[in-house]
């Protein structure tokens, strides 16, 4: 049923979905297994979907550190509320990475450790794309990480012009495969 959910909502708004399933619990593992949850304070997620990375993230963070979840899609943010709802201190935001910065500093939160994103860069529009990265770079603490996933390298440059160093990992058991680009400038 999820799948089913996850299609319609893709046919809807191919641009922002990005994808016609979610992501493959190998590509959920790949996602998260350079986060040091001990000492991370803030993690963002851009685009949970419908939550397989967040399942990762909420079963590994301590219990104080804040989860902020962007989600632009109203179907899998109500998903996602009554899923997560009653969690400590993660928090769902209905609205666009773009604005990542004004909900940082409304909940008081000087700098981000990790940003995770499933967001569809190659299908964003180019303008979208450089604004989400320029404010990822802003509000990432100096040795923050911004671990985001691509079904091609094709926007691998673009992404580099934000950050010196960028490590791939190639998920093959993932429909379709998928690269992990984590990124970092230090």
């Amino acid at each position: 049923m999820k799948i089913k959910k996850f299609l319609i909502e893709y046919l809807k708004s191919p641009r922002t979905v990005g994808a016609v399933a979610p992501s493959s619990e190998r590509l959920a593992e790949a996602m998260v297994r350079d986060i040091d949850f001990i000492n991370a304070n803030c993690i963002v997620e851009y685009g949970p979907g419908t939550g397989v990375f967040t399942d990762k993230l909420v079963e590994r963070k301590k219990q104080d550190t804040i989860l902020l979840l962007m989600e632009y899609n109203k179907e899998f943010c109500k998903q996602l509320e009554v899923r997560y709802n009653g969690y400590n201190n993660v928090i769902l935001i209905n609205d666009s990475a773009e604005n990542a910065d004004k909900y940082i500093k409304e909940y008081n939160i000087n700098k981000v450790d990790y940003i995770v994103s499933g967001l569809p860069f190659a299908s964003l529009s180019k303008n979208v794309s450089l604004k989400i990265l320029r404010k990822t770079k802003d509000i990432l603490k100096r040795d923050g990480k911004f671990i985001t996933f691509q079904y091609t390298l094709f926007k691998k440059r673009l992404i580099a012009g934000y950050f010196k160093k960028i490590a791939l990992d190639r998920v093959m058991l993932n429909v379709p495969p998928a690269y992990v680009l984590k990124c970092g400038n230090s």
